[in-house]
């Protein structure tokens, strides 16, 4: 899976958190951030490779999964998502009427509203992620909830509970739109 926004939006601590998922159910994970020198607004994205044999390499040319959290990394990376693949996109900030491939599954998700409306405004990562799991059953919620403590800082243990519940925020509106996998 691919994920791309920008500096801010939590895009590496994303791809962290579903790598360590992927290692606590024993499956092999390869992960590779990318972010430009301005950290926050820059562009950030991540590429994570789960698989339950080897992992050839950590990059990715045609990914089967791109999570898109803003429309500079719409226009820039969605077309490289492979034929028959899922591209999640966080509709707040996206407007995906320009796309118009037909070979890949569009889900479109108002990311930043679903995280405003659990009450946690910062987590759209967590709320894409929360998405991901559901619609391809990667790494399972329960998994993911576990990884949150070794990809958060000690000192951030106490917001657990709320990514747990953003994360079951975006689990939710998969399920809602019928698009769940088998967790």
């Amino acid at each position: 899976m691919f994920m791309s926004g920008f500096g801010g939006q939590g895009v590496l601590l994303a791809g962290t958190l579903l790598a360590h998922a992927a290692i606590i159910e024993g499956k092999n994970v390869s992960f590779l951030p990318s972010y430009g020198v301005e950290k926050r607004g820059g562009a950030a994205n991540c590429t994570v490779v789960i698989a339950g044999g080897d992992v050839g390499s950590p990059v990715v040319g045609n990914p089967s999964v791109g999570v898109i959290l803003n429309q500079l990394s719409m226009d820039k990376y969605a077309w490289k998502i492979k034929v028959g693949g899922i591209c999640i996109v966080n509709s707040s900030l996206v407007d995906v009427g320009k796309f118009d491939r037909g070979d890949v599954e569009v889900i479109s998700l108002p990311m930043n509203s679903i995280a405003q409306q659990v009450g946690e405004p910062r987590m759209v990562n967590m709320v894409a992620v929360g998405a991901y799991a559901a619609r391809t059953g990667a790494v399972s919620l329960a998994s993911l909830a576990e990884a949150l403590k070794l990809s958060l800082p000690e000192r951030n243990h106490k917001y657990i509970p709320a990514n747990v519940r953003v994360l079951e925020a975006g689990a939710a509106e998969i399920l809602k739109n019928g698009k769940l996998s088998a967790l």
